[in-house]
């Protein structure tokens, strides 16, 4: 089930960002954060109107969603970037599509014109997601970030909505 987070929800949610901090390079920083980061995270995100959401597996978080402003100003005000990431042992199951197809009909209905998704150039399961779903290939930007010592390149996706 795909639902709107709840406050209560910020501890799965912070476990599933800092597992993929750990684990993989979806997200481009090394170190945990803790609950209350997330918490005025999540609040910046609904004191804004955007959504985060979650998908609920019997009671149990399994995966997130949310999407936000893409850049400052006004003239970004519909264009949206999002995020999807899947608990560990919940991958490959089609969350993270139930995920991104809700994120897609909300941008819509908030009539946001432009969603874009910022992924690492190895993560080509997303990338491959993505394109599923009428993302296109906007940008390659090599080594514009550094994860463990490496140097990592990021592909911009865009979808007209």
């Amino acid at each position: 089930m795909i639902r709107d987070a709840k406050a209560s929800d910020i501890a799965a949610i912070t476990a599933i960002y800092n597992d993929v901090i750990s684990t993989t390079n979806a997200i481009y920083r090394e170190d945990a954060v803790d609950e209350s980061e997330r918490l005025v995270w999540f609040e910046d995100k609904k004191k804004h109107g955007y959504p985060v959401i979650v998908a609920d597996v019997d009671g149990l978080v399994v995966g997130y969603g949310v999407f936000g402003s893409f850049r400052f100003g006004e003239g970004y005000n519909h264009t949206v970037e999002h995020s999807v990431h899947v608990a560990s042992d919940f991958r490959g199951q089609g969350i993270g599509k139930k995920i991104l197809e809700d994120l897609i009909e909300r941008a819509r209905l908030q009539n946001h014109l432009v969603m874009i998704a910022a992924i690492d150039s190895t993560n080509t399961q997303s990338i491959g997601l993505h394109a599923a779903y009428g993302f296109v290939e906007s940008a390659r930007m090599p080594r514009v970030a550094k994860k463990h010592g490496n140097f990592l390149d990021l592909v911009l996706m865009q979808l007209m909505l």
